[in-house]
């Protein structure tokens, strides 16, 4: 599925001046030929055996499971909304992660692993969920690329890997050349950011399958680690640590519980958000915070970081306990970030309980950074302009997330 958009010289024309060859970015590329020879049925058990501490504690990977059950809601019983009402079951998703992990033990990490020589190839792949719908009715499809880009190659930078390419998969029911333009503009746009290669995708054209005017994206990025410098938290200890960085938003996460929200206020996207200067379709649609250079230059220059978690599907209660060696946990300093107007206005319109908006939303902080007291220190008095940096938490003995 790496044919060059299907043919459609019509995409190919307008990115191709903004593609750069991959020699430039990565001098070890003859290497990644390997990717076409090496048969991963024969290599697979070697990688996950290889990390299988890592991806063992690993098992809680959130998939967005639609529920199709039909049972009383809790605003049918007249409490706050739900991700559940809202038609996604976490805790189906987690169950259906133990089913494939005794099919594939190991599988679980927020990147993939494979080696190759001294280095490991880091794969991951996302979409951005129901936020398209969002992108449909606003008619801003010039970012819902760089969204793309994000959800991929913030997992992979998790390890501590450096993306070097990126394909995406853009199918619709019938090409709208213009429109299909911007959402691959925007693809770009979040490659140049994370400083990898748009290498290829595949544009799938199926009638009757979408609804006009409608399509469906997703992303496959890889990126590459040396072995001796990969984060995996198997170090990581009590009294370690937890850096916040900030979202621009709710991200790609959730927005099958925002859309319920939005039903149940009576708001349109074209409304003022309260408390805000933008409009509400301006808020949830502000594209999602590439981590990747910013990550790296903290690894590179400050040094100490044991794990990252990437706050997307789960929240902070299900995605910081996946960096963690058994036995230990996370507290969490409540407001000691800057929590974002629009998930106020989200609590507040929804009248969701704080613990389902901490296990939904990322809450205004969309990478958390596991770094020992020194490292912590430098990089909260060095974040600036460039960046900014929360000290939200630390390590505490006992499992699972608190909040203090």
């Amino acid at each position: 599925m790496t044919m060059a958009y299907g043919g459609k010289i019509e995409l190919l024309q307008c990115i191709s001046n903004t593609v750069k060859p991959l020699s430039k970015i990565c001098p070890c590329n003859s290497n990644l030929s390997l990717l076409k020879s090496v048969c991963f049925q024969e290599k697979i058990g070697t990688s996950l055996t290889a990390f299988g501490h890592l991806c063992a504690r690993n098992t809680s990977k959130i998939y967005a499971v639609s529920s199709t059950s039909e049972v009383q809601t809790t605003e049918e019983k007249g409490k706050g909304l739900t991700y559940k009402d809202a038609g996604v079951d976490i805790d189906a998703g987690s169950e259906l992660v133990k089913r494939i992990a005794k099919m594939a033990p190991g599988i679980g990490g927020f990147g993939g692993l494979f080696p190759l020589g001294n280095s490991f190839l880091v794969a991951g792949t996302d979409g951005v969920g129901t936020k398209l719908k969002l992108a449909f009715e606003t008619g801003i499809h010039d970012t819902i690329g760089i969204d793309l880009v994000a959800m991929s190659v913030n997992d992979i930078v998790t390890s501590g890997s450096k993306p070097l390419f990126f394909l995406d998969y853009f199918a619709t029911s019938r090409l709208d050349v213009d429109l299909a333009e911007k959402v691959i503009r925007g693809i770009v746009n979040g490659c140049q950011q994370s400083d990898c290669v748009l290498l290829g995708g595949e544009t799938a054209e199926m009638p009757d399958f979408y609804a006009d005017g409608e399509y469906d994206l997703s992303g496959f990025a890889v990126g590459i680690v040396d072995k001796d410098s990969v984060i995996d938290g198997k170090n990581i200890a009590v009294g370690d640590v937890l850096i916040g960085l900030p979202s621009s938003g709710v991200h790609s996460n959730g927005f099958s519980l925002v859309r319920r929200v939005i039903e149940k206020s009576g708001l349109s996207l074209k409304d003022k958000l309260p408390g805000d200067s933008v409009t509400l379709g301006e808020a949830l649609m502000a594209p999602t915070v590439i981590y990747v250079k910013q990550v790296l230059d903290i690894i590179k220059k400050r040094g100490g970081v044991k794990g990252i978690a990437h706050i997307t599907g789960g929240g902070f209660t299900d995605n910081i306990p996946r960096v963690f060696p058994k036995g230990l946990g996370a507290a969490i300093y409540k407001d000691s970030w800057n929590v974002l107007p629009v998930f106020k206005w989200i609590q507040e319109a929804g009248e969701i309980e704080e613990g389902e908006m901490m296990r939904t939303f990322n809450m205004g902080i969309g990478m958390v950074l596991v770094v020992d007291k020194e490292a912590a220190i430098r990089i909260v008095d060095d974040a600036n302009d460039t960046y900014s940096a929360y000290r939200i938490g630390e390590v505490v003995s006992g499992e699972g997330v608190s909040y203090v």
